[in-house]
């Protein structure tokens, strides 16, 4: 296009521009040419070396160490059961996944799955290990068998014993060679109250080291203190809005606990406030009401009976904001009902349809805590967390891996338990500061009274009402213990402090 049909201002504007540039881009040519400048090549981390690692995989460039073949895969994404999958394992994750034989590269080991059904690693969305008394290499030992792969580790047990050593205390095991994956979950009852102190107090900065410590580290537990959150006259309102805070700064998951929560307006302050999740939900209604306000389900044992029908009657329509989690099951419970793969179970037996009822236990979770690149589906990218079943329709599991690795095969695992010696900081934390005698466990009654109210705790109480009972005093003046009625003494020793205190 000729020039001088341009205005003659366009053209003068052109000429300046070009004479503007020239000299710009003789210096980035200068630059560019100048071999004696020292160039700054940058260095990937782990995560990106994989993937590039994985990508080679897909195309076929570079070996598999494993090809399951001719399964029926499970997508979380479409819903969908696929018949005669393959799916390509290198470097711990998956690379490929599509239509056996198609995939164009060759592999170490190959397994042929027919007959069987793929699906994702089961996940926990609210767990404390603490509960099981295993430490997490021996947890995974326990809980593979039963399909699960990864778990969001609660913390806030162990978080008021070794402070701000809680998210190194959890990872520990993974680093050493267990194929359990742990993301924790900061302990927000650090310490539970503003009346309690213990080994730990974490408020912004604290938080803020977590979530910067290790990318592992994805949110912060659930919070506890409704009263400390709604009232700026209560003394760990200060702390606990900290903790939010820094979660929301460093781009984490606030946990809630809504425990009692049931009216529109206090799940409406719930919800506001940030709290993500409940997994104190019983009753159906509730569950609904705070469902309806954007509240992430994490269903326990104990709510599915009354929630999953009520949610099938509905016609809830997307599931997506809901999954089940075990968090607090022992060994002895484990060993007798299983984990994940329990609830699982219950889920479909009470009527959830089939894929949604694992959905459930895995992608949910991953993606309500933004870790589902990493686990929560059988995709290219994610961790080799592959469960097989004989029958998805009893959770019939046949064989387990994790991370690639055959971890389990017919409820038997396999895989070593790695030998770890954990330091002093986390072993040795009993500071009482003296011997106990029983002097120290008298209850002295105020002068002049014949009876006492006494608080009781009846186990497994979870209701709001307070438990008391009329005790006498003995001649001596002291309250005792009544065994015959059931009644015994609870004592809290400081354990931190060297102080021997008793109440």
């Amino acid at each position: 296009m000729s020039a001088t049909r341009y205005p003659l201002a366009a053209t003068l504007f052109i000429s300046v521009l070009l004479s503007a540039c020239s000299p710009r881009n003789e210096v980035i040519q200068e630059a560019v040419t100048d071999t004696d400048a020292p160039v700054e090549t940058h260095v990937f981390k782990e995560e990106v070396k994989t993937r590039q690692a994985l990508t080679q995989v897909a195309l076929g460039r570079e070996k598999a160490e494993l090809v399951i073949q001719n399964v029926t895969l499970l997508n979380v994404f479409t819903q969908e059961w696929l018949p005669a999958q393959d799916i390509v394992i290198a470097h711990n994750r998956i690379a490929w996944v599509g239509d056996t034989g198609s995939w164009p590269g060759e592999t170490q080991n190959s397994y042929d799955a027919k007959g069987l059904w793929a699906v994702p690693g089961f996940g926990e969305s609210h767990k404390h290990i603490e509960s099981s008394y295993l430490t997490p290499e021996y947890e995974a030992a326990l809980v593979i068998p039963h399909g699960n792969t990864w778990t969001v580790e609660g913390s806030h047990e162990i978080s008021n014993v070794v402070g701000n050593r809680n998210a190194e205390f959890w990872l520990e095991a993974e680093r050493k060679g267990s194929t359990l994956k742990i993301f924790p979950a900061i302990g927000s009852a650090t310490p539970p109250t503003v009346y309690e102190s213990g080994g730990g107090y974490y408020g912004y900065n604290e938080m803020r080291d977590f979530l910067t410590y290790d990318p592992r580290v994805v949110a912060l537990g659930e919070v506890m203190d409704w009263s400390a959150v709604i009232n700026a006259d209560n003394g760990g309102h200060q702390r606990i809005w900290e903790m939010i805070e820094a979660t929301y700064d460093y781009r984490g998951v606030v946990e809630g606990h809504g425990m009692n929560l049931t009216s529109q307006t206090d799940i409406s302050a719930f919800a506001a406030a940030g709290l993500a999740s409940d997994h104190e939900v019983r009753l159906a209604d509730e569950g609904i009401e705070k469902l309806r306000r954007g509240v992430f389900l994490e269903i326990k044992q104990a709510g599915m009976d009354s929630l999953f029908p009520k949610l099938l009657e509905i016609g809830l329509k997307d599931w997506s904001n809901i999954s089940v989690t075990t968090d607090d099951r022992d060994v002895f419970a484990t060993l007798q009902l299983g984990s994940m793969d329990y609830n699982i179970r219950s889920a479909i037996e009470l009527g959830v349809p089939l894929g949604i009822a694992y959905q459930l236990g895995s992608y949910n979770t991953a993606r309500h805590f933004n870790i589902d690149h990493l686990v929560g589906a059988l995709a290219p990218g994610r961790y080799a967390d592959v469960v097989l079943l004989s029958d998805p329709q009893t959770v019939a599991i046949e064989r387990v891996y994790a991370n690639g690795q055959l971890a389990a095969d017919n409820g038997e695992y396999l895989l070593p338990i790695p030998e770890i010696e954990y330091p002093q900081w986390a072993t040795d934390t009993m500071n009482v500061g003296r011997e106990l005698i029983a002097a120290d466990f008298v209850i002295t009654a105020p002068e002049g009274r014949e009876t006492v109210k006494a608080a009781v705790l009846e186990p497994f109480w979870f209701e709001p009402e307070f438990i008391t009972k009329e005790l006498p005093v003995a001649e001596d003046g002291t309250v005792k213990a009544d065994p015959e009625a059931g009644l015994i003494k609870v004592a809290v020793v400081d354990r931190y402090h060297g102080t021997a205190a008793v109440s």
